[in-house]
């Protein structure tokens, strides 16, 4: 998984290097300067004396010498502890420290520590007391500059503040970067062109390392001012498929580039001394990829993991990514929820709900007796309040998991020791149990936990992790009874996070982690509250001007932990299983199942004509022009066809409804009713009226087999602008601000059949309504405005369920998807907007040159007629254009298609009708 990728690439890296040393060995927030050939001479003077021979690291806080044999131990001697550096037997005037000309420096300390002898990794052996280390350069001329360096670097260790000991720290770096520059001639060709150079550090787990960055026409760079861990790294920006800008350190210094598309491990992580540098460089990649590759965002992952494209696992991933949590940055790791909560059992049983942990509820919550004493703490708490004292995702906690896989991780952060043994990782079902009842264990998972390796689990570097009270040596982690082998343990975890159950009440956990119980009252009544300083913009570190404050606050939030970045304000919709196919029971369109083309438990797509629905959409970029005719005067506003296909009826603003013939391909009728334009026509059932609506306020019903008006609807006081019909009622949008419901009942049975009609229900707007449309099993009704509103109606209640003001000028279209759980809607602003119906979120917005008109959409691609006459094929999950297919001259401004989906009219204001086919 995430983690172990990381520590595959650093082994990578390191055997470039061919070194033991490794940057974990310095502390936190310390820096890595620069190395020198050396020998460590030892008994200086007696008959022993012997030469080590390796190299001297000089650090931010220590001195580091890693000998080449790896049977001896690396030395690391703290600054701090120093008490003097000179040359070696030099009695000058200072007694304390001393410059020295010789090859040879020597330091007097009072602690040292001893690591991976034999190249074993345990923890670090201590020697405590007054003693001396002579080192001898093989270049003697620099021995000056390292014994002045290293007393500089003492003086700044002996501060006694930690504020005066980083600001002194961090001007030593900026003067050796601002001393250096990038080297050009490492460029990968002489024709690249130099676009920035900017000072940085490369992030990695627990360390940072400062460099210059530099970015060309083709290349991203980073080199180390250290060297280390290879004199560069480049990253070509044609490979780049994602670019993110982090939060690091509660400071917006942070970029983030992936060179892949579904790995939460990227391929360099920077951090910026200045936002404006990380900017420039990340607006200059975004734009180079704006030509390459679609954005992604939250709302275009979301409708993918509804309808199915992407698993559980899939979508944590990506909404981890685009919450600032990566696996360069323990602080901020990727968070995954417990999903199950039975780890005793013999047999793990998915069918069971009590298998499952409650994702309504953050860990802390999950046991009421704990909660309620937590309660009361809150509510007898001063100001700022938090119900939780420690975080559900910290450093500790990811390497409390990866231990085992991790221990220089562990070891440098907890200065050289593993945990407790009986404090460690050593069971499942213990874990869980803690985070449980623990006063303060609220813990989370990691992505590791639903990955597909398992040496996270078991022990196979034999590390010595210590002896339990019991006498135990920690070995493997102990799995549940159901599981059978650590990869038997990780299949059933991913089944179960994948499980109807989870994908059912997934959404739930992420409203609490990611969503609009992240934050105020929302997460104050989920129980949802942890302390301020782990929230985005809990701080402003920028307005504390006392050093120390800062450092202080900055260590307590890099060790505390961090809530993810916020990426939904509003309910997250649920996703679309095959089990669960009707809405919510939140209002009462809920009540019934009608509006899922399946019954609740039915399997999908069964039977042929869904299959060739399917097959027709995937093929839709293969729709080819049949044939056209001009049969208007002006713009086509309607098209309708009747049952046997034979007959087309079109509307127009020329004001005449026209009849005509597929198989004769002839006029066979022409009415006016009135000499305004007509907006749009339907067929009733049996085809033997047409229905059209008209600018002049009324619905005219035109009966075919007597060639005459059979009624006239007088029910608009302005013009009626889209009709529709089902199941005898009829509903109208009008200019005049509303949306009418109809009754229509036989007024007669002789002759041609008048309807006698009665107004139902009113739906009132603000402004004029230009377009609607209705459900599946007309339950729902979505309307479109002039000023950009698209609004879902409860047609049961007559009641507004959502209004979603998602267009910057009048709403050319919108229409449900086949399963009712979606609406899409296009504006004269040229996006194409996807809204949840459940919660009323949008969920994914594109956006095209010129205004699509009208289109037609399976619920995953749409077909689209633009305003250049154009049809447009859109994969709305990939967030991009598949097609562009040339018919019309003038905008497409109405679209018809069979049930199969094979076929296809569009009108336009070209005056023209063109008939499409598909061509497999």
């Amino acid at each position: 998984m995430a983690f172990i990728r990381k520590k595959q690439r650093e082994r990578q890296l390191q055997l470039y290097s061919r070194e033991r040393f490794s940057l974990l060995l310095l502390n936190l927030e310390e820096y890595y300067f620069e190395q020198h050939s050396a020998n460590h001479i030892q008994h200086k003077g007696s008959q022993s004396e012997r030469k080590i021979r390796g190299s001297l690291k000089i650090c931010s806080k220590s001195v580091i010498f890693e000998p080449d044999a790896i049977s001896q131990p690396i030395i690391k001697i703290p600054l701090r502890d120093c008490i003097k550096i000179g040359k070696h037997g030099e009695n000058g005037a200072n007694r304390h420290f001393a410059k020295t000309l010789s090859g040879e420096i020597s330091l007097i300390f009072s602690q040292v520590y001893f690591i991976k002898e034999h190249n074993i990794v345990a923890p670090y052996k201590i020697e405590r007391g007054t003693m001396e280390y002579v080192f001898e350069l093989d270049v003697s001329g620099k021995v000056e500059d390292v014994v002045e360096t290293l007393l500089q670097l003492h003086r700044a260790s002996c501060l006694d503040k930690l504020g005066d000991q980083a600001a002194m720290i961090t001007a030593i770096l900026q003067s050796r970067l601002a001393r250096t520059s990038f080297d050009k001639n490492r460029f990968q060709s002489v024709s690249e062109k130099l676009h920035m150079e900017c000072k940085a550090e490369m992030v990695t787990p627990l360390v940072t390392n400062p460099g210059h960055v530099c970015i060309t026409d083709t290349t991203l760079y980073f080199q180390p001012l250290n060297g280390y861990p290879k004199p560069v790294v480049q990253i070509t920006l044609q490979d780049v498929r994602r670019v993110y800008r982090r939060r690091h350190g509660l400071m917006p210094l942070g970029l983030e580039v992936f060179c892949t598309e579904d790995d939460l491990c990227s391929d360099i992580y920077l951090k910026f001394y200045e936002p404006q540098d990380r900017d420039d460089l990340y607006f200059f990649i975004a734009t180079y990829l704006e030509h390459h590759v679609a954005e992604r965002t939250a709302e275009s992952y979301m409708l993918q993991w509804q309808r199915g494209h992407l698993s559980n696992y899939q979508y944590l991933l990506h909404l981890n990514t685009l919450a600032d949590r990566s696996c360069n940055d323990l602080s901020q790791y990727p968070v995954f929820p417990w999903v199950i909560s039975d780890y005793c059992s013999a047999e793990l049983d998915l069918s069971n709900p009590g298998t499952f942990r409650d994702l309504s509820k953050p860990v802390g919550a999950l046991n009421k007796e704990r909660l309620e004493r937590l309660l009361t703490r809150y509510q007898e708490m001063p100001e700022p309040k938090f119900m939780y004292g420690s975080h559900y995702s910290s450093p500790g906690y990811v390497l409390f998991y990866l231990v085992r896989i991790a221990p220089e991780y562990m070891l440098c952060l907890q200065n050289g020791r593993f945990d407790h043994a009986d404090r460690m990782f050593n069971s499942i079902a213990e874990t869980w149990r803690n985070c449980l009842d623990g006063a303060t264990d609220f813990k989370e998972l990691i992505p590791e936990f639903y990955g597909e390796d398992v040496s996270f689990l078991v022990n196979s570097l034999r590390l010595d992790l210590g002896k339990k009270q019991g006498g135990q040596l920690v070995e493997d982690v102990e799995l549940p009874p159901w599981a059978q082998s650590p990869e038997d343990f990780l299949q059933k975890s991913r089944d179960a996070l994948e499980s109807d159950h989870v994908s059912e009440h997934l959404h739930e956990w992420i409203d609490l982690v990611f969503g609009y119980k992240q934050k105020g009252r929302d997460a104050v009544e989920a129980h949802n509250v942890f302390h301020p300083l782990t929230y985005e913009g809990g701080v402003d570190l920028n307005s504390i001007e006392d050093p120390d404050e800062k450092v202080a606050l900055l260590t307590q939030i890099l060790e505390f932990g961090q809530t993810p970045k916020q990426l939904f304000v509003t309910p997250h919709p649920r996703r679309i299983t095959p089990k669960f196919k009707s809405l919510p029971q939140t209002s009462s369109y809920n009540a019934s199942t009608a509006d899922s083309p399946v019954s609740p438990g039915e399997e999908s797509f069964e039977d042929l004509t869904e299959e060739s629905r399917t097959l027709a959409w995937s093929n839709i970029t293969k729709l080819q022009l049949h044939e056209q005719h001009k049969i208007h005067k002006e713009a086509v506003t309607g098209i309708a066809v009747s049952g046997n296909g034979s007959s087309v009826f079109t509307t127009s603003h020329d004001s005449t409804l026209k009849m005509f013939s597929k198989e004769s391909k002839m006029l066979q009728r022409s009415v006016s009713f009135s000499n305004m334009a007509l907006s749009s026509c339907f067929l009733l059932p049996g085809d033997a009226t047409v229905a059209s609506s008209s600018w002049d306020n009324n619905i005219y019903f035109y009966s075919i087999a007597f060639g005459r008006r059979q009624d006239t609807l007088m029910g608009h006081d302005d013009a009626v602008s889209k009709i529709c019909w089902h199941d005898n009622r009829l509903y109208s949008a009008s200019w005049d601000s509303t949306v009418k419901v109809w009754s229509a009942l036989p007024a007669g049975t002789t002759g041609a059949q008048r309807l006698r009609f009665e107004l139902l229900a009113e739906l009132e707007h603000d402004v004029g309504v230009d377009t609607m449309s209705l459900s599946a099993a007309s339950a729902l009704l979505v309307s479109g405005t002039r000023e950009g509103a698209v609004n879902i109606w409860d047609l049961a209640t007559a009641t507004i369920l959502h209004q979603i003001p998602c267009h910057s000028g009048t709403v050319c279209h919108t229409a449900f998807s086949p399963d009712s759980r979606h609406v899409l809607s296009t504006g004269e602003d040229g996006s194409l907007n996807v809204i949840d119906v459940q919660t009323g979120m949008l969920i994914s917005s594109l956006t095209s040159a010129e205004p699509q008109r009208c289109f037609l959409w399976d619920g995953n691609s749409v077909l689209s007629g633009s305003q250049s006459g154009e049809l447009l094929v859109w994969d709305l999950l990939g967030a991009k254009i598949s097609e562009r297919i040339r018919g019309h001259t003038g905008a497409v401004t109405c679209m018809w298609m069979n049930e199969q989906c094979s076929s296809v009219i569009t009108g336009g204001e070209d005056r023209q009708i063109i008939f499409w086919k598909l061509q497999y």
